[in-house]
């Protein structure tokens, strides 16, 4: 009697659990880009780090005799190229975020390709858990059914957490950022502020020489 109670307290907790999770964890996205006959379309997101990011992108053409090609390149926040190919109508890149900032991956249409037409690709891109293969997870743990369900929960739960770690540590650089700065305006305020008091001195000083020399006063 007394774990039927204890299971039916905690049967609204895992209720609500189900229910949040979902809006609480960022998962794939499919974004439709429309790349012009000159120029680059990016798309980015900030990421922290040790975080699996999997995207992959396809050209959406009508004519399917002749299907143009892009160039594609993936970039981390510090510049370092993570993904890069030419003349290609589909592609996959995957990799695991060594530093936090943003994640950036830039589309651009080969010129001789696409006759001077816009060039419509979609573009997957899945990060955290999202990114995870359920599939083979399942597969090797020999789970299913509820247990399968409980785990992806319990990985949701764990982005959760790291994903309020990283806002607080955000939260604390930009405070520190903050309260550098504000120390930086006062003490050039008070500089400022000495500047002028010091020239109104010099200025009446000279101002007083000026009308004694002319035997003013």
């Amino acid at each position: 009697m007394k774990m039927a109670a204890e299971m039916r307290r905690g049967l609204p907790t895992a209720i609500l659990l189900v229910f949040l999770v979902p809006v609480m964890i960022p998962v794939g996205e499919a974004v439709w880009l429309d790349v012009p006959t000159t120029g680059t379309k990016c798309v980015s997101e900030e990421i922290q780090s040790n975080v699996v990011v999997l995207a992959d992108y396809l050209i959406i053409s009508e004519d399917h005799n002749i299907l143009p090609t892009i160039s594609v390149k993936v970039t981390s926040p510090y510049g370092n190229k993570l993904h890069n190919a030419d003349n290609v109508t589909h592609g996959q890149f995957a990799f695991t975020t060594q530093e936090s900032g943003n994640y950036m991956a830039c589309f651009w249409a080969d010129a001789q390709s696409h006759g001077n037409k816009n060039v419509s690709i979609s573009v997957d891109w899945k990060t955290g858990i999202a990114a995870k293969d359920w599939v083979s997870i399942a597969k090797k743990e020999k789970i299913e059914g509820v247990e399968l369900e409980i785990k992806k929960l319990e990985g949701a739960v764990e982005a959760i957490h790291e994903n309020l770690l990283y806002l607080r540590l955000r939260e604390a650089e930009m405070r520190t950022v903050s309260e550098k700065t504000n120390s930086r305006v006062a003490w050039y305020s008070i500089m400022s502020l000495g500047i002028c008091i010091a020239v109104s001195g010099l200025q009446v000083l000279y101002l007083k020489q000026y009308f004694e020399r002319k035997k003013l006063i």
